[in-house]
């Protein structure tokens, strides 16, 4: 039996205006008209037996002037004139009966339009309920659903999204601070996790989720000095990322100032060291078929001494001339270029990159972190987690983008070169995104290395297998052609103007007054619309099992509470070692 069986006296309106996504609806009922209100559902007869169209309420319009005054008024707008007493309806879909298939399904497609005159209802009460459950149904039968919490037009009902389309196509989580976002994204890791091979990256730059606890769920940690000290690896979840896992762009961008006249002699001297280097790691090792493919962008451990070894012989390099030694072709010329090499070498701060353990650099190694990052749950040979929850919280700013994007394009690579049949989805979480996937900064090499590994997992990503979910509380300074390429959105509280219209435009054109709830959604309220919500939904996300740290401090609470233990000398020393004490 179909939901949508109405009474004379439900009836709302009848239609005298139709668009291509649209209609107008006439309502006579003066008291009928002040029941209504924006953004609740609608349905109408479509000219289709079995068939009803479904739409939101965009505008109400009452009539304020009288007729034959507006008339006489030269300036009155004749569209408002025409619109008095009624309701502009967004289209969304057609829900078809159960005479027509063997359950109610509802569709996102517009196979008709309704006809003038056509009745219109609303769905609330009881028939809301029912809706909504059958959304929920359509899109949550099958084992282990995905849901972020449920309907704010009926809380009863949970609000089911489409897990494959949400990762195959992309997803952006958006809110203010204190919105609910860091809640949101628990909550997803959360459901995640319980699949039996489950397979995703959280990069989490504030150690914020490390109180979430599951068992798909596994923390590392980018190794700090204190780690490195205590000689920690991975299976004690702690990562590194040697200098020889960056590409020749990379090292160009973290070793080389172009703004040195002399970076285009540093630049080509570089990529002749390193490769040198490399074929003396593979012949040492015997590894002749890598000997006869490998590049200077290959994963090959090599040695970083010989690199300084030879640069420092070329600057002080002196060769025979017509009239005894002159100075060699790079002499003096690499001064600076040696000193920031050796500086960044020095910094306790970049030892997982620049100083790791002898261990990391073996040619096996990269199985290993290969293994920790990309194995699903179900690996039981590899011990890894399900979700893994990276903490980057002690990985200098200045390089943050360069190392997170490294991350990324290391698992995007790994995928690419998996055989197809072999090849087990992995989902990207990016929080805080626009720390280290910015719009374009001019002049900044390493977040134009950072924008281009996202962007190509946005482009082609779903052909290999690597999702991505953009989240971030300033969606105005991520990357814009990388937010072009998601298709679904989870958008909290904005209260930020520009923040806001980069979520209008992205959003289907029909659903801009849909957009007009951004600033005023509640906390843990958020719009959902995408590919993978059959209806573009206020959803009340729901409370996940364990809280991550936010860091949002109470400060009046805080203030009101005496005699707490003063940790200034501890943050003192903390600063100083570089690492948090435990």
């Amino acid at each position: 039996m179909t939901i949508f069986q109405y009474a004379d006296e439900d009836l709302l309106g009848q239609v005298v205006a139709v668009d291509t996504a649209s209609v107008t609806l006439l309502v006579n009922n003066v008291e009928v008209l002040r029941k209504m209100q924006v953004n609740r559902l609608v349905a109408l007869r479509s000219s289709r037996a079995g068939q009803h169209l479904i739409g939101i309420i965009h505008k109400i319009i009452r009539k304020t002037i009288d007729a034959e005054l507006q008339l006489a008024d030269e300036e009155y707008d004749r569209e408002v004139f025409h619109e008095n007493n009624s309701v502009r309806i967004t289209l969304i879909g057609t829900f078809f009966d159960r005479l027509l298939m063997k359950t109610n399904v509802f569709r996102r497609t517009l196979e008709t339009v309704p006809e003038i005159d056509a009745n219109c209802y609303p769905i609330e009460g009881e028939k809301l309920s029912r809706f909504m459950h059958a959304i929920s149904f359509q899109t949550g039968e099958q084992k282990n659903p995905l849901s972020l919490g449920n309907y704010t037009l009926d809380e009863e009902a949970i609000a089911f999204l489409d897990a494959n389309k949400f990762f195959q196509r992309h997803a952006v989580i958006v809110g203010s601070t204190g919105s609910g976002k860091s809640w949101t994204t628990a909550r997803l890791i959360e459901q995640i996790a319980e699949l039996p091979n489950s397979n995703a990256i959280l990069f989490d730059l504030h150690g914020e989720y490390k109180n979430l606890s599951d068992d798909g769920i596994k923390h590392y940690k980018v190794a700090g000095p204190a780690e490195i000290q205590n000689g920690g690896d991975i299976e004690d979840g702690v990562l590194y990322f040697p200098y020889w896992l960056l590409g020749y762009e990379d090292m160009i961008s973290m070793l080389v100032d172009r703004s040195d006249q002399n970076a285009p002699n540093q630049s080509m001297v570089l990529s002749r060291a390193v490769t040198s280097s490399k074929l003396s790691f593979l012949e040492e090792a015997n590894e002749q078929e890598l000997i006869a493919n490998f590049t200077i962008d290959s994963p090959i451990p090599f040695s970083l001494d010989s690199v300084l070894v030879e640069l420092n012989r070329l600057n002080t390099e002196m060769v025979d001339g017509p009239r005894g030694d002159k100075q060699g072709e790079f002499h003096g010329k690499l001064s600076r270029f040696i000193a920031r090499l050796e500086n960044k070498r020095s910094d306790r701060r970049l030892a997982f990159m620049m100083n790791p353990p002898s261990r990391v650099n073996d040619l096996g190694w990269l199985e290993k972190l290969a293994a920790a990052l990309l194995c699903g749950r179900d690996n039981q040979q590899e011990k890894t987690g399900g979700v893994k929850i990276i903490d980057f919280s002690e990985v200098p700013s200045d390089i943050l983008p360069l190392v997170v994007g490294r991350v990324a394009s290391l698992v995007f690579s790994i995928q690419q070169w998996t055989e197809k049949s072999d090849r087990h989805p992995v989902a990207l979480l990016c929080d805080e995104a626009h720390l280290y996937i910015p719009n374009h900064v001019a002049g900044s090499s390493e977040y134009e290395i950072s924008e281009r590994y996202f962007e190509r997992i946005a482009k082609e990503g779903r052909k290999y297998g690597v999702g991505l979910v953009v989240i971030s509380q300033r969606p105005s300074e991520v990357n814009k052609t990388i937010l072009s390429q998601c298709n679904n959105f989870v958008a909290l509280r904005l209260t930020n103007a520009d923040d806001q219209n980069v979520i209008k435009r992205l959003l289907p054109d029909n659903l801009g007054g849909f957009a007009e709830l951004l600033p005023v959604l509640d906390t843990g309220e958020a719009l959902v619309v995408g590919d993978a919500s059959l209806l573009p939904s206020r959803i009340r996300i729901a409370e996940p099992n364990n809280k991550p740290n936010s860091n949002t401090i109470d400060f009046w609470d805080e203030w009101k509470v005496c005699n707490k233990e003063n940790s200034i000398s501890r943050a003192v020393k903390s600063w100083r070692t570089q690492s948090m004490l435990d």
